[in-house]
């Protein structure tokens, strides 16, 4: 079918040229035999057999003369040669190879943990253990509360508790002298262990006086000053002026920044693919690219697909952990991510632009033995960054990249360049400048 198609196809390029040639020679002849017409209207037959009979074989010699002159200038100036040579062009050739599937989303970055510092009770601030944007551990001291009162509660507690204590062994030798009844031993007892809840209780409130980290992490602006008021459970603000940075919603607010997540979605539509690579046990392969530049990417891996589609924009939440060991990545920040889902196996990859479109599908040049150009209609099944994963053609074939404009099926062609094996995909090719989200098609 392939060499009918071209057949055909040469046909129809060539039916325009053959009317305008056979036009202008119509008019030709016509100008120059209408002055005869009136001479050729006194010709007839037995003048014109006549004619033939005496120079029948000067005649002969003629046709022959002018059919071996035609055949000999066929063979040396062929239509390929009239045409103007053969066509410059450049090609590769196609080898399998794995390709790495990859999907391109849009996300943001966000914490791994992050904390707002509150306080526990109503008290005033004492002093501030911390600066803004400051490297914090877990455990350490951030915020010290005027602990007056309640150091004095807890001390006096905790006194009556020791006190209760020693009245309880005092009771417990009385009994044994039987001086008391066991009664009042029970009565000593719970109220030692009374008194003791109390003072723990009244040192759990004095602890509530230091305000400590619960994770690792950075600092960010504090929002209270020695002796602002804070309340529990409230809202805390600060005064602000046109000198200073004031009021938010916690004392300071800790952000674990080491390592820090990125959070995207993935369409409806890859969801299987990324189900089914799941299922192998081990994590998905992410890059990050941050900001415009794309001078750098983080590489990591996908913590979690969420467990259900949200159904306003057919996507599947996706949350993937990256180091950040400069900690020049903050939650907030727009991300480009590269997602890779999963690997085609003897794949042919060729450059993009080899592929033409045309009313019946789309095609590809290839260079037979005889160098001739030979079209083969494709299938793309997954396109990324400039290459494209193809079938329809063989491994070892040699694809027009360049040049194919000019190429009719059966054409002669000249490598610009010799052939080397087409690159492979882009996606492991260049796969730190990940773009805009690919469409995949795969069979």
């Amino acid at each position: 079918m392939s060499k009918i198609e071209s057949a055909l196809d040469k046909a129809v390029t060539q039916l325009p040229k053959l009317k305008n040639w056979i036009k202008a020679r119509l008019c030709h002849l016509w100008g120059k035999a209408s002055p005869h017409l009136d001479k050729l209207k006194k010709i007839d037959y037995a003048t014109a057999k006549a004619f033939t009979v005496k120079y029948k074989w000067r005649i002969l010699i003629v046709l022959i003369i002018l059919y071996a002159g035609s055949k000999t200038y066929d063979y040396f100036f062929p239509a390929a040669d009239k045409a103007g040579g053969p066509v410059t062009v450049t090609s590769v050739v196609v080898d399998k190879k794995e390709i790495p599937l990859v999907i391109e989303a849009t996300g943001t970055i966000v914490s791994n943990s992050i904390v707002d510092i509150r306080p526990m009770v109503t008290n005033t601030v004492a002093k501030i253990h911390i600066k803004d944007g400051e490297e914090v551990k877990e455990g350490q001291l951030l915020f010290t509360l005027d602990d007056r009162n309640d150091k004095a509660n807890y001390e006096r507690l905790k006194a009556l508790a020791d006190d209760s204590q020693k009245q309880y062994l005092r009771a417990k030798e009385l009994v044994a002298k039987n001086f008391i009844s066991k009664a009042g031993l029970e009565t000593s007892l719970a109220n030692a262990k009374s008194a003791q809840a109390a003072a723990r209780s009244a040192e759990v409130q004095l602890s509530f006086d230091s305000i400590r980290s619960p994770i690792t992490g950075r600092a960010g602006i504090v929002n209270v000053f020695p002796g602002s008021l804070v309340q529990a459970s409230n809202v805390v603000t600060t005064a602000t002026s046109s000198t200073a940075t004031s009021s938010v919603g916690s004392m300071v607010t800790i952000t674990q920044l080491n390592p820090i997540n990125v959070q995207f979605v993935i369409p409806e539509k890859d969801i299987p693919i990324l189900l089914e690579n799941q299922l192998d046990g081990e994590p998905l392969a992410v890059k990050v690219t941050v900001g415009d530049s794309g001078k750098r990417n983080y590489e990591g891996k996908v913590l979690v697909i969420d467990n259900q589609v949200d159904p306003s924009i057919a996507a599947v939440r996706v949350k993937a952990q990256i180091p950040n060991d400069a900690m020049t990545l903050l939650p907030g920040q727009f991300a480009r991510v590269s997602l890779v889902a999963s690997n085609l196996k003897d794949a042919l990859a060729v450059p993009s632009q080899a592929i033409v479109i045309n009313p019946r599908g789309k095609l590809v040049y290839t260079v037979d033995k005889d160098g001739k150009a030979v079209s083969k209609p494709v299938k793309v099944v997954y396109e990324y960054q400039g290459s494209s994963v193809i079938t329809g053609i063989e491994s070892g074939d040699r694809v027009v990249v360049e040049g194919k404009q000019n190429l009719r099926p059966g054409s002669k062609v000249k490598e610009a360049k010799s052939a080397t094996p087409a690159p492979e995909a882009a996606a492991s090719k260049n796969s730190q400048n990940p773009v805009t989200p690919p469409a995949v098609d795969k069979k």
